[in-house]
């Protein structure tokens, strides 16, 4: 679920290219309030999409504090220091305005599409500019949603698959803040102090970065920036998250009624900026990342019916996101599927992809590319994190000349580098219900 869903933003948020993005003009440049800025003018509608990421994601929330951002995020809709929640959404209804806010391991993200005639967009981020200098966070509703987060919490702490995505966090990131998740003690500790805090440290101008896509000028695009950032404190820039330890291998097993035994197999991977990107991610698609095409599937599922789906993925982030493998299958075979995974993927990291996959990954990944990029908002996702992370302004044109280029040598060396057997942890949850499933009695418990 989790796993598909995070290979397709990997690919769709990492691979950007083909033909059809070689024309995109991305201006970038610093406001006079600090924050960094990228601008693509297109005038195909009369719509302009805006983003605003700040360094604010969950790694920056203090240890004890986890669910910290999440909440913070949540709460920006709540009311501002002129209007309350419900005056806030009549006012973004009646601009014919759409807001969202969230917050994930690096960044939070306050988006806002609007129309762009100039008294509609001006008012719209006259608006938006008071949610992110000027929130209010009422104390009731701040119980509110703590209280609907710690529900939530419980809700998906019965469910399988959230228990193997947190295991899985726990076990390859251990106490870097990409490990850490909110739990119900710490969700029960945050207050609005807390919140405050978070948003005045976080929401600055020097941890900002502005998207803007559409119909609009560089001058008004320019406008459109200070106006947003005007409000925010100065700040500094965000302190460097520190590099993740590479955990020792091992298998940890967390014990669930399901019949289905939820696997993930890891270790952290990939940054941003990584030189190993285009040649991991090209391979990855050979692996698991190409579907019904991919390696894993066919000895997985093809051959040995073991899943109904299987995937890899990397997911690259400020520091070393993860790499992982995920697969659900019956209990009682849980490990003669894990086993299968390994050799595919030893087999892989010794001899890389043929010439004839690697050129039929090429071909997918360069070529297809167009058809996720038919609206402002697609193209606003490859901006901003283009611009968050720091990426060229020209980051979408290198990329199909780097994979083009490729050679089945330069990805088999990126594997055999990178992916480290003795690194990587497996997460096995459930497959109790399967009645002739056997745990293994030696297996790590993750408590």
């Amino acid at each position: 679920m989790r796993g598909f869903t995070h290979q397709l933003m990997a690919l769709v948020l990492s691979v950007g290219a083909g033909a059809a993005m070689a024309g995109v003009d991305i201006q970038q440049w610093g406001a006079s309030t600090g924050a960094r800025v990228s601008f693509v003018e297109t005038h195909a509608l009369p719509i302009v999409d805006v983003q605003v990421d700040f360094s604010a994601g969950s790694a920056y929330a203090p240890a004890d504090k986890s669910g910290l951002a999440g909440l913070t995020a949540s709460l920006l809709d709540a009311g501002t220091q002129q209007r309350d929640e419900n005056a806030l959404a009549d006012r973004f209804a009646d601009l014919g305005a759409r807001f969202g806010a969230s917050a994930e391991t690096d960044r939070a993200t306050v988006t806002l599409r609007t129309l762009s005639n100039a008294s509609e967009r001006e008012a719209a981020i006259a608006l938006l500019a008071e949610v992110m200098a000027q929130p209010a966070f009422p104390p009731a509703v701040v119980e509110r949603e703590r209280a609907r987060a710690i529900a939530g919490l419980k809700e998906a702490q019965t469910q399988p698959g959230y228990l193997v995505e947190r295991a899985f966090g726990e076990a390859v990131y251990g106490d870097h803040p990409y490990g850490r998740a909110a739990s119900e003690a710490s969700l029960a500790g945050l207050t609005r102090d807390d919140v405050v805090a978070f948003h005045r440290q976080h929401y600055t101008a020097a941890a900002a970065h502005v998207s803007v896509v559409g119909d609009l000028s560089r001058a008004q695009a320019e406008a459109v920036a200070e106006q947003l950032t005007r409000g925010l404190a100065a700040g500094q820039p965000p302190a460097a998250l520190p590099a993740p330890a590479l955990p020792a291998a091992r298998v940890s097993r967390v014990s669930h009624p399901a019949a289905q035994s939820h696997i993930l197999i890891g270790m952290p991977g990939l940054t941003r900026d990584d030189p190993d990107y285009y040649a991991l991610v090209a391979g990855n698609y050979v692996l698991g990342g190409g579907g019904f095409v991919s390696r894993l599937m066919k000895e997985v599922r093809e051959k040995r019916g073991y899943a109904y789906s299987v995937y890899s993925y990397f997911e690259p982030q400020r520091v070393a996101g993860p790499f992982r493998i995920g697969l659900q299958t019956r209990g009682q075979q849980a490990d003669d599927a894990i086993a299968v995974v390994r050799e595919t993927l030893q087999q892989f990291i010794d001899a890389g992809p043929t010439q004839e996959e690697l050129d039929a990954a090429k071909g997918n990944i360069v070529n297809g590319f167009g058809l996720r990029l038919d609206s402002n908002a697609k193209l606003l996702g490859y901006v901003g994190v283009i611009g968050f992370y720091g990426l060229p302004a020209d980051w979408l044109e290198q990329y199909p000349q780097a994979v083009s280029a490729l050679t089945v040598e330069q990805v088999r060396d990126a594997f055999k580098r990178r992916v480290l057997p003795e690194h990587l942890v497996t997460v096995v949850v459930g497959g109790e219900g399967d009645q002739t499933a056997a745990v293994a009695p030696d297996a790590a418990k993750l408590r």
